[in-house]
């Protein structure tokens, strides 16, 4: 194993004046260990179910604030318990991997594994640890790409049924954009163990393109803010045409002083979704916008260090009354990509991360596997 190249406890990073103190960010970090099983898992909170992907930015959550056996412990747990195929459940309760409660498998779900093991190996320079969790990146990738469809869009799960699974080729453009940053970082891993994969480059530079210029590949969600900011978010999306795309509908998700709605018309700001914001505007180079996102969030905050997910502003009502992990999580990220972290400025910044190929034609990316 290389030695770690930053000590443990780098709360330096997870200070934002305004948004978060030393000590603030200790209390932050401190709940998402308390959700955590000595297995490693990480569910939403404990008692409630575990999904792949919010347990993933919990992990790479600790891993900004230098608990790192914690998180690998996290990246253990989905070691131990892909399946066969690849790919993990959708929720599992309270995260024991023998109570699954959602049967499907999604490809973002199981794409994001690739984010977090590149965000471990760069937060810890651990050579042994990404040698190991190669197999599973590759099993989970591959599992992704057989649902890439012609025009480029990843479909959007396998569905359980009663005598098997059904594959589902609709796209959601949130979970395509997502599927693109962890293919990008999949070909990081790939590069930095001289594997090389021209498959893997193909179909990031498809899905890209797809993101780019063909939202009629995708299901229409536009409701949903995630849908208007997880093309930058993801990578896919840039410079001017990332900032006409944020300024277009900032005033239809942004509500002032609050943060952040989940979906229109409803009035209700979320914590996940404004430090998601946050970290997309950081991406852009809009520092400015994505502190004063996160200072807004500072009412769902809780005594105990934790986040509730979201408030209904109409009602004056915090809603649902959980603390959700992953809130924490997405809130300490955005914080330590405007603190400098390294690792999270990298895997989010993404401009050392691999492109893909873009096509040469507006055609077809390769047939499903």
């Amino acid at each position: 194993m290389t030695s770690h190249p930053r000590g443990p406890g780098r709360t330096e990073r997870l200070v934002l004046p305004g948004v978060l103190t030393a000590e603030q960010a200790a209390r932050t970090v401190a709940g998402i260990l308390a959700a955590q099983r000595p297995d490693g898992a990480i569910p939403w909170f404990r008692g409630h179910h575990l999904d792949p992907w919010d347990h993933i930015e919990a992990a790479m959550a600790l891993d900004a604030a230098g608990e790192h056996e914690r998180a690998e412990a996290a990246y253990r747990w989905l070691a131990d318990h892909q399946n066969p195929d690849g790919s993990w459940y959708a929720a599992y309760a309270d995260g024991d991997p023998d109570r699954p409660t959602d049967r499907a498998r999604e490809t973002n779900f199981c794409a994001y594994i690739a984010v977090g093991a590149w965000h471990h190996y760069l937060s810890t320079g651990d050579d042994t640890f990404l040698d190991s969790m190669w197999p599973t990146v590759h099993a989970a990738i591959e599992f992704v790409l057989a649902l890439q469809q012609p025009g480029g869009q990843i479909g959007w799960k396998r569905e359980a049924v009663e005598d098997g699974d059904t594959p589902v080729t609709d796209a959601l453009l949130t979970g395509s954009s997502s599927i693109h940053q962890a293919l990008r970082c999949a070909l990081a891993i790939a590069e930095q163990r001289e594997e090389p994969q021209p498959d893997w480059e193909l179909a990031a530079g498809a899905l890209g393109h797809a993101v780019r210029h063909h939202p009629e590949r995708f299901l229409d969600k536009d409701r949903y803010s995630m849908d208007w900011y997880y093309p930058i978010l993801g990578g896919a999306l840039t410079g001017a045409a990332a900032r006409e795309r944020i300024d277009s509908r900032w005033d239809d998700f942004v509500v002032p002083g609050l943060g952040v709605r989940c979906v229109l018309p409803n009035p209700w700001v979320t914590g996940g979704e404004s430090a998601e914001l946050a970290l997309a505007l950081w991406v852009m180079g809009e520092s400015d916008r994505a502190v004063e996102i996160l200072r807004w969030i500072g009412h769902l905050r809780a005594d105990n260090g934790m986040y509730w997910t979201g408030y209904v502003f109409e009602d004056d009502a915090i809603w649902p009354r959980e603390q959700t992990t992953w809130t924490a999580g997405a809130l300490l990220l955005a914080v330590a990509a405007l603190g400098g972290d390294e690792a999270t400025t990298a895997v989010f910044g993404g401009e050392r991360l691999p492109a893909g190929l873009e096509p040469d034609c507006d055609c077809a990316a390769p047939e499903p596997r």
